[in-house]
């Protein structure tokens, strides 16, 4: 534990180093490692020590002149994440808040990340305005209706038993495995009262330019007013919501 304690410190210090780098050299538009040194107010062979880390996960590289250093692809890749991420609630909005109107209840749209699904976008219909502010939460795969759809069409393997929440909800293995096996087939989930008591969803897949899914569109409501009943219904609107999304991000059907 002590060193623990004595070692934790220098960790947060060459974590702040590192990304200071990152910042130099976006200023920059790169530099040396004398430079580096200087502006850190270190020796050059601790900038370059942070460099050679840097540039091992690819988020420095050194230019043609070598001893200079610049951006590596490894900040585009982050970059383009969170791009991606934005364009997706910017071309989602549109499709999820007529959808909204149209049914009254709560519309999402949600991402895979680090095995939960988390919500980027939300619309409210009139019905739901005491609804829960999902955006930014992040929720459990297996008693979601978006979680079922990301894990359905994921190469995450299915490892129960899962936390229960309500009495619905899923905790077997195979028991999930057969309902994502429906939502594969069927091109849409649902959840009845599976993550919180009086709480139904029905969800659909949102697509990218190369098929792949990219991110789930799912209505919420009441059970009194979602009934599963009228699920499959239900479940035409937001398919058809899900699909118009994925085509503003590329994909041809």
């Amino acid at each position: 534990m002590s060193n623990d304690r004595e070692t934790a410190p220098a960790v947060v210090q060459s974590v702040d180093r590192a990304l200071s780098i990152l910042e130099i050299l976006a200023r920059k538009r790169g530099a040396g490692v004398t430079e580096i040194g200087k502006e850190l107010g270190v020796h050059k062979s601790t900038a370059f020590r942070l460099l050679v880390a840097l540039e091992n996960r690819g988020f420095v590289e050194q230019a043609h002149d070598r001893g200079t250093y610049r951006l590596g692809l490894g900040v585009v890749r982050l970059a383009g994440a969170v791009t991606a991420q934005l364009d997706l609630s910017r071309q989602g909005l549109a499709a999820c808040e007529r959808l909204a109107a149209d049914l009254g209840e709560t519309v999402n749209i949600a991402i895979l990340d680090s095995g939960r699904a988390v919500n980027v976008t939300q619309s409210r219909g009139a019905a739901s305005i005491a609804s829960h502010n999902w955006v930014g939460r992040q929720t459990p795969l297996h008693a979601t209706s978006s979680g079922k759809v990301l894990l359905a069409f994921s190469s995450a393997g299915v490892d129960g038993p899962f936390e229960r929440f309500t009495e619905a909800t899923i905790v077997s293995a195979a028991d999930l495995e057969a309902q994502l096996s429906t939502v594969r087939s069927a091109g849409w989930g649902f959840t009845a009262e599976e993550y919180e008591v009086g709480l139904n969803a029905v969800a659909a897949p949102i697509r990218g330019a190369d098929g792949s899914v990219i991110a789930a569109l799912s209505v919420s409501g009441p059970a009194y007013r979602l009934a599963q009943d009228d699920f499959p219904e239900v479940a035409k609107r937001v398919i058809a919501a899900a699909d118009e999304v994925s085509g503003r991000m590329g994909h041809v059907s």
